[in-house]
């Protein structure tokens, strides 16, 4: 049983079993001292964000087979890390963010009140 948190205080949900995500590759967006990334945003992402981080250096649009990794296309959720998220956020292009599957370690990194600012309601781009 999964007794980490979430940013609002409740147990952390699954972000996505489908593409399969998280440092862990479990479907949770939880980490570890290893995980230099800290991959703890729960994020949908839209084509704005993945031509952003492509451009930034770090492509998830493309499949690496290798690792697994099917690419990821708008409306995939996926654990982010929090540097790029915070990057994306400065610079306007931040994707919206799950809250229930965002683990609580990113309040040492921004403040609830601008994660949701970025809050996933169902929203259709």
């Amino acid at each position: 049983m999964n007794s980490e948190l979430n940013v609002l205080g409740t147990p952390l949900k699954s972000c996505c079993q489908n593409p399969l995500t998280g440092y862990f590759r479990d479907g949770f967006c939880r980490t570890i001292q290893q995980d230099t990334g800290t991959h703890v945003i729960c994020a949908i992402v839209k084509e704005e964000f993945l031509s952003y981080t492509k451009s930034k250096g770090n492509d998830l649009s493309t499949p690496i087979p290798y690792y697994n990794f099917p690419g990821l296309k708008p409306g995939d959720k996926w654990c982010l890390c929090v540097s790029r998220w915070l990057e994306s956020e400065r610079e306007g292009k931040a994707p919206y963010v799950v809250l229930e599957s965002t683990h609580q370690k990113v309040l040492r990194y921004t403040s609830l009140e601008v994660l949701k600012k970025y809050e996933y309601h169902n929203q259709v781009d």
